[in-house]
């Protein structure tokens, strides 16, 4: 449908001249369970203000259909006042209602309306997703964040289901067809993009909290959980409210403002695009929360840092909410930070700030690097740009920022902006320049040269140690050079940085302890730190001990040495985790070969204490074994890799979290060698055990999936263990394996499913994908051509959820560099120049994946071209990285 992508200045205009008062929104969701019917009824009233009478303005809805539009008392005539996705309203005067009465569809790619299909009981289950901008797939409205209003909703349906929403519910009537019609209360005034509706035949578990707030004010919030009802018997209700009612009170003391929206609601639904979505009075979740096989600490802590994020949203993001999208830091830089947060001081948990550093920042890193780079505050000109700006910069560098501002200008500042930025802006939008000022008055300090070198910039500065010794072995001189290149602007961008170096040294037992740590400045390209000369050297000097900052880290000579030798006996886990996240950017920059990170790997893993951090070192190695390795490489270092993973896997502790690890990880390697497949199938059948490891079904299906990429497994098989667990996780599991044969018939139907067919949802989509990815290179060759002819089209016709999985998940990536060729000259990377040359027009969101995909694949073929030549790591260190972008 045209006119979907709302500009900035669009929004702008409209926004100059409308205030909106309220929305009365009626669904009539009794077609749900009809999966040939494809829509629903859907009325809005709506009364807002225009300061300019007599001009005009438009609606946001996305269609099938309008029944009638009615503007003041007049019915508009639909053929002239519906454009598109837009309904025209013109000749305001200075106080309007507008009713809109049309069907609105359900939706399969979980954008708008999701409807779902529970393959255990066949039951049908609904819920709304509309970040950024999808509310208007569900009802007519003003579809931008800063046209604020109260919003009541009426929802018809059966009258068995639970149906939940924003507000509590303040009636309901009974019809005589079966069906009841939920009446709720009007909310506070939000944004459209945060309001929602779950209907279907969830479970549901009530509870609730009451704290001190304010000047000793009680408050009492009731809260609720919502699940399918197949999963019910999984949902740890006790633990997941135990997590709320601590965030709750922890926010409450942090904030110092009552949460606003009454009740505290979270749902955990099928299909869902994202971890969490804060809607205020009813967060939604992604249902594999619901841990229905075993889950270790790392899956309970990044589902208590969900929970925390969400909670974090309520007062930044929903109770005071960004202007337009360019400031979707404002609220999302501050959940991530405030998640992690939360977890460590309110949950008491010492591994939150440990997984921070390994998984979110690596996230940001990885994304700053790309050519789709942008700063924090973003330059977001339209919707388009808006959904594809959820990413690693927004989220995980700007809670980085937020923690080196915490280490600049202290937690107490911190809070105190925070505090009075909520007192100031409640329900109402604000832009950069209102935090600044928060900030500034709380730090005492001119806070916006600050905010411009972070906020305003982008790229991953690098901090390396310059330092000279004496004979002696004594500090002579130490400096940190600073590299910034800010490479949208081209311009050298130095950050302030608020560091501590930490020196650690082996002792008699050969454990690396810190001895001493030193707080630093660290202010334009060169810093030098006196304050070191005449101190021996360490065997480690840890440039950003504590993790404070963002930035990629140089080791010097000595300390690279122990890092790759004893990098197992670094105790300090943050300290570990900061360096073993610098050896992997290392490696991503081809400044460290594969086999120096694997050696890495093979020598830290088995001593790391941390579930997650192990975690993410296996999923590192097989990544760079797989990518960065040159081919004649791989299948040796792969195998001896699985076999590493096989003596993990022997020697974990039984029944422990290590070993649940040590097992996915052995599945996920053998996609890609058929070493132990053996053991799979034996594992599979029950002929072979390993103490304390239970086969779930979790297990079951990467197991499957593993010999299915080996051509190990029949279809036979993968149907007798889809009835054995005929869920939703299930069938995705079951799909993944099926497409994942090496099979040129098998790769055929699934391609021709995913490109051409409207059959699957997102996450079969998604399945479906995975396994066509899996298998040699010569299955994959006839799609290299297709995908670069296909891609424009799938982009038009398809949403935009759907298309960015196709786009993103079939680009040819797996290619590998032959002897004597150049990165730049590899067919794909030529057949990816050719589509961007030919197809300048394109969307910028379709050519922003187009040439990150380009980059990623750069980054590969660089890798792979460095380690050909014979050119090592150390030979590299005082060198630029293989790839900057």
């Amino acid at each position: 449908m045209h006119n979907e992508n709302l500009r900035r200045d669009e929004a702008a205009g409209r926004s100059a001249i409308i205030s909106v008062t309220s929305y009365d929104v009626a669904l009539d969701l009794r077609t749900a369970e009809d999966r040939q019917n494809p829509g629903f009824s859907s009325r809005t009233e709506i009364t807002f203000d225009c300061s300019t009478p007599g001009a005009g303005t438009f609606l946001d809805f996305i269609h099938s259909g309008i029944a009638a539009v009615i503007l003041n008392g007049e019915v508009l005539d639909p053929v002239q006042a519906v454009d598109g996705a837009r309904i025209l309203l013109p000749n305001l005067a200075a106080r309007n209602t507008v009713i809109v009465e049309g069907t609105a569809l359900y939706s399969r790619s979980g954008e708008g309306m999701h409807r779902f299909q529970d393959p255990a009981d066949d039951a049908t289950y609904l819920y709304t997703q509309y970040e950024p901008a999808d509310a208007r797939r569900v009802f007519a409205c003003f579809e931008q964040p800063d046209l604020k209003a109260s919003f009541s909703f009426h929802v018809r349906a059966p009258e068995s289901w639970t149906v939940a929403s924003n507000g509590s519910e303040n009636s309901r009537d009974q019809h005589d067809d079966g069906s009841a019609t939920w009446h709720f209360k009007p909310t506070e005034r939000i944004s459209t993009y945060i309001t929602t509706v779950l209907a279907g035949p969830y479970a549901s578990v009530t509870d609730s909290w009451t704290g001190i707030v304010g000047d000793g004010e009680v408050l009492t919030i009731p809260l609720s959980l919502f699940c399918r009802r197949s999963l019910a018997e999984h949902l740890d209700a006790e633990r997941i409210f135990d997590t709320t009612r601590r965030g709750l009170t922890y926010f409450h003391d942090l904030f110092r403002y009552p949460y606003p929206f009454g009740k505290y609601d979270q749902a955990f639904v099928p299909e869902y695009n994202l971890g969490a979505m804060e809607n205020p009075g009813l967060v939604t979740f992604t249902e594999s929360y619901v841990f229905t096989s075993r889950a270790t600490h790392a899956q309970y802590e990044a589902r208590d840092n969900t929970i925390m994020h969400e909670m974090a949203h309520m007062w930044f993001g929903d109770l005071v909410t960004m202007t337009w999208w360019d400031d979707l830091w404002l609220k999302e830089s501050f959940a991530d930070f405030s998640g992690a947060l939360a977890v460590a001081e309110a949950l008491g948990s010492a591994t939150s700030w440990v997984t921070f550093a390994t998984r979110r920042k690596s996230w940001a890193y990885l994304q700053d690097q790309l050519p789709s780079t942008h700063p924090i505050v973003a330059d977001i000109v339209d919707l388009e740009a808006a959904k594809l700006n959820f990413d690693g910069i927004t989220y995980a560098k700007g809670a980085s920022v937020l923690k080196q501002l915490v280490a600049y200008a202290g937690f107490d500042a911190f809070t105190r902006a925070a505090r009075s930025y909520f007192r100031e802006h409640a329900f109402s939008n604000t832009a950069l320049v209102d935090l600044l000022s928060a900030l500034s008055a709380a730090s005492g300090r001119d806070m916006s040269e600050w905010a411009r070198c972070w906020l305003q910039t982008s790229g991953v500065p690098q901090l390396e140690a310059e330092v000279r010794t004496d004979g002696d072995g004594a500090y002579t001189s130490v400096a940190i050079l600073q590299r910034a290149d800010d490479p949208v602007t081209g311009t050298s961008a130095p950050r302030p940085h608020r560091i501590r170096l930490g020196l650690f040294s082996l002792d008699v037992n050969g454990r690396l302890l810190r001895t001493a740590y030193h707080s630093v400045m660290v202010d334009g390209a060169r810093t030098e730190v006196p304050e070191l000369v005449g101190c021996r050297q360490p065997d480690l000097l840890l440039i950003n001990d504590d993790d404070l900052t963002y930035a990629k880290l140089v080791f010097d000579e000595r300390s690279l040495t122990t890092l790759l030798a004893a990098g197992d006996r670094l105790e300090e886990p943050l300290a570990r985790a900061v360096c073993l996240a610098a050896l992997w950017s290392s490696t991503r920059d081809a400044l460290l070969t594969a086999n120096d990170y694997v050696n890495a790997v093979e020598r830290t893993a088995p001593a790391e204490e941390g579930v997650g951090v192990l975690q993410q070192l296996l999923q590192n190695a097989r990544h760079a074994i797989e990518h960065y390795a040159p081919a004649a490489d791989r299948p040796a270092l792969r195998e001896r890799f699985a076999a590493f993973l096989m003596r993990g896997l022997r020697s974990a502790e039984p029944a422990s979290d290590h070993q649940l690890v040590w097992a996915r990880a052995l599945a996920a390697i053998s996609r890609k060698t058929a070493v132990h497949a053996p053991l799979l199938r034996g594992l599979l059948e029950g002929s072979v055990s390993i103490d304390g490891l239970v086969i779930d079904d979790d297990l079951t299906w990467q197991f499957w999936q593993a010999l299915s990429a080996q051509n190990l497994a029949t279809v036979d098989e993968l149907e007798a263990a889809l009835q054995r667990d005929h869920t939703a996780a299930g069938r995705s599991g079951f799909t993944t394996a099926c497409t994942a044969f090496p099979d040129a018939g098998v790769k055929a139907k699934a391609w021709k499913e995913v490109v051409f067919g409207d059959r699957l949802s997102n996450e079969l989509l998604s399945a479906t994908i995975l396994g066509f990815q899996e298998g040699p290179k010569e299955l994959h060759e006839p799609y290299v051509a297709a995908y670069f002819h296909e891609i424009d089209r799938v982009w038009r016709e398809l949403p935009i959820e759907m298309s960015a999985r196709i786009v993103r998940g079939l680009f040819p990536a797996h290619q590998d560099l032959q002897s004597g060729e150049l990165p730049v000259d590899h067919p794909v990377v030529q057949l990816t120049d050719a589509w961007l040359d030919e197809h300048a027009d394109a969307p910028q969101s379709l050519r922003r994946i187009v040439l990150e995909e380009r980059d990623h694949l750069m980054r590969r073929l660089r890798a792979q071209a460095v380690q050909t030549s014979g050119e090592g790591a150390r030979g590299r260190l005082e060198g630029q990285p293989a790839s900057a972008g």
